[in-house]
């Protein structure tokens, strides 16, 4: 039987995996409130004019590392509702548009097996309703909108979505007012923020502190070579960074593009270096990615050469991109800084970045606070 959120909350103050917090101790109170009214719900499985009207959501705001992601896990594992799904936000979105992407290019026949019977050509109602049909609670974590064709859907989808009795519980970095702030059309997206504060009671989890970071001051953020050992210590160190939250993935728009990445919980992420330097990333990419993460933890990074000019040069631009944003980085590599690239052609241009990876592994770097 799974554990209320508070129950769980201080049993990991107890065991000592998480400090005590008056903010995250009044955001579980927020939970909870939640938690008890779902619970008095009937079964979801009955038609909607026999259960009470579902409860107001939550809206958990604030900046990164505070635990909100944490929070969220904990109160979607104990949340005891039938139907129910947790999201990425940017996943949750993909998919709505590949269902309206089914609706408008499928058949009459295809509709129907897909969607049921529905009248008329708008594709929300089918949409939405399919969506109800599976989830009764929706959870989303990272709840940000920079994409014109998400900001001009999610009104009429939640509108629709909160008249068939769903309730919404999302994280974010931004109160709702901040969401899409100065996009495109930026009005048309006004009445998704309306409706956010109508049906979501708005909680911040305000203050300085990153638990990520209170992690990492003091270990090892540099393992090389790359043998059993560093790897079996760069494996545990994700898991203690991760050991209150999980791996749901993350995606991220880059000027029409989709970055997938399969290993990331919360603000973190877990890549390798062909991932990130092999594949043909630019800069755009690497500014979005150190904009997404505040801690970035980089894998099975090779000894580099005139050979792999092109994946050195792309590890550059990855490293200053997260250099300026301030992202901690965590390293799995076959050689120190200073010898990753030792000789030949390229490898004068090479001692910038060295030098900035050397200052990345130090207490003063790790220990400065990401705007």
């Amino acid at each position: 039987m799974s554990q209320s959120l508070r129950a769980a909350y201080k049993r990991l103050v107890k065991q000592g995996r998480i400090a005590p917090d008056p903010a995250q101790a009044r955001a579980v109170e927020a939970f909870g409130r939640l938690e008890g009214e779902l619970g008095k719900l009937k079964d979801p499985a009955l038609p909607f004019f026999g259960r009470p009207k579902p409860p107001r959501g939550l809206y958990l705001w604030g900046p990164p590392g505070r635990g909100k992601s944490m929070l969220m896990d904990l109160f979607f594992d104990g949340a005891g509702v039938a139907r129910k799904q947790r999201y990425h936000f940017h996943v949750f979105m993909a998919e709505v548009h590949a269902l309206v992407g089914r609706w408008r290019d499928g058949s009459q026949a295809e509709r129907k097996r897909v969607f049921g019977t529905h009248k008329g050509d708008d594709p929300i109602p089918p949409v939405a309703k399919l969506i109800a049909d599976k989830a009764r609670l929706l959870c989303f974590d990272e709840l940000q909108v920079t994409d014109i064709a998400d900001a001009m859907i999610l009104g009429r989808l939640f509108e629709a979505l909160f008249a068939l009795g769903v309730t919404l519980v999302a994280t974010s970095n931004r109160p709702p007012d901040d969401l899409y702030k100065d996009g495109i059309n930026r009005q048309l997206f006004t009445p998704f923020i309306d409706m956010i504060k109508q049906r979501c009671v708005v909680c911040e989890l305000g203050g300085p502190r990153d638990f990520r970071l209170d992690r990492l001051k003091g270990a090892r953020v540099w393992f090389s070579p790359i043998d059993s050992q560093t790897t079996a210590a760069f494996d545990a160190l994700w898991k203690d960074m991760t050991s209150v939250t999980r791996e749901i993935g993350a995606h991220i728009d880059v000027l029409g593009r989709k970055l997938d990445f399969p290993r990331a919980a919360g603000g973190m992420l877990r890549a390798t270096f062909r991932e990130l330097c092999v594949e043909p990333l630019g800069p755009q990419d690497y500014l979005a990615i150190a904009e997404r993460f505040p801690t970035v933890f980089l894998e099975r990074v090779p000894r580099l050469g005139p050979d792999k000019r092109n994946e050195a040069r792309r590890l550059v631009t990855l490293i200053d991109a997260l250099y300026e944003a301030g992202t901690k980085l965590v390293v799995l590599a076959e050689a120190e800084p200073d010898d990753l690239y030792p000789k030949g052609d390229g490898s004068f241009e090479f001692e910038r970045t060295a030098s900035r990876l050397q200052e990345m592994r130090s207490a003063d770097y790790v220990e400065r606070v990401r705007s």
